[in-house]
């Protein structure tokens, strides 16, 4: 008899031990979820701004193709004022 409750008190508690544990799995995995919603909105932000950033190369290197292309067509034109 005194082997049953002891037998019985060790399941007991092993039960208590495995629901703690699986308390703490699903805290564990509540905060990796979280860190995983936080980083793709980081993500997405970052993505936002990589738009943006080559966006602005963009515009940068047309202004200094259409300045180099001014250049070249001015300093033909004083080259040829200069043959005159």
């Amino acid at each position: 008899m005194e082997a049953i409750k002891k037998k019985m008190q060790m399941l007991k508690l092993d039960k208590e031990n495995a629901i703690d544990r699986a308390e703490q799995a699903e805290s564990d995995k509540k905060a990796a979820e979280e860190k995983c919603k936080q980083v793709e909105e980081e993500l997405t932000h970052l993505q936002k701004k990589l738009k943006g950033t080559e966006d602005e190369l963009d515009k940068y290197s047309e202004n200094l193709k259409d300045a180099q292309e001014k250049l070249e067509l001015t300093e033909k034109k004083a080259s040829d004022v200069r043959a005159q």
